[in-house]
């Protein structure tokens, strides 16, 4: 188990306060808003009406003990500045921040964030994929140069191995997993002899380009 401060409780912080409680672990939510506190205290271990952007509090609390700690402070851009710094302070040294906007997320990184989380930006990627493409069930963007990508198997390549079809060389892209949907399994690392089935998708890892040509080609719009 492991002990988690959240700081700032609007919609992303409280989620991921009840969502790392509900996995078994320690979970201390902070925020200056005495309803949002109310809200989340019974999906946390401690719930508390306090500024994160003070050290003394944060030390009251206990989060100096903590492995990782959130910072979620809505469009308050100073907020979530102080707060890591003071998170930073009490030597905490992974500290997650929910951003707004690059700028913020550059700042962040700079003032010692080990990553940076824009949900709106992520989800609208995630959507714009899914409806372009048909072919295309999941997207998640991971970094500027990475994203992963769940797609359903080519007609072209039924009945042919990821040996045979060498989707690196082709595509430039990993076959990280193979998601047997008729028995919900996926297969982590897949097996490169293993024929692909109809039924199959493929879980790929690679820059955006190439994903998007994998897309088209699974849509029967590129050769």
């Amino acid at each position: 188990m492991k002990r988690f401060v959240i700081v700032g409780l609007g919609n992303f912080g409280a989620s991921v306060a009840e969502a790392l409680y509900s996995r078994g672990h320690d979970v201390v939510a902070v925020d200056v808003n005495e309803r949002a506190v109310d809200e989340i205290a019974p999906h946390c271990t401690r719930a508390v009406v306090g500024d994160g952007q003070q050290v003394e509090m944060l030390e009251e609390i206990g989060a100096e003990s903590a492995d990782a700690a959130v910072v979620s402070t809505g469009d308050d851009i100073t907020a979530s500045i102080l707060s890591t710094m003071a998170l930073t302070d009490l030597d905490i040294e992974t500290v997650y921040v929910k951003v707004i906007s690059h700028d913020h997320a550059r700042v962040m990184v700079r003032m010692g964030a080990v990553e940076t989380i824009f949900p709106e930006r992520e989800s609208a990627f995630n959507l714009a994929s899914r409806i372009s493409e048909q072919g295309v069930l999941n997207y998640v963007r991971m970094a500027r140069n990475l994203s992963v990508q769940e797609m359903v198997v080519p007609a072209q390549w039924r009945g042919e191995t990821l040996r045979d079809l060498s989707v690196r060389a082709e595509f430039e892209l990993s076959v990280v997993g193979i998601h047997d949907t008729t028995t919900d399994e996926m297969i982590v690392p897949p097996d490169p002899d293993e024929t692909l089935d109809a039924t199959d998708t493929l879980l790929l890892a690679g820059r955006d380009e190439a994903l998007e040509r994998a897309a088209e080609f699974a849509n029967g719009t590129v050769e």
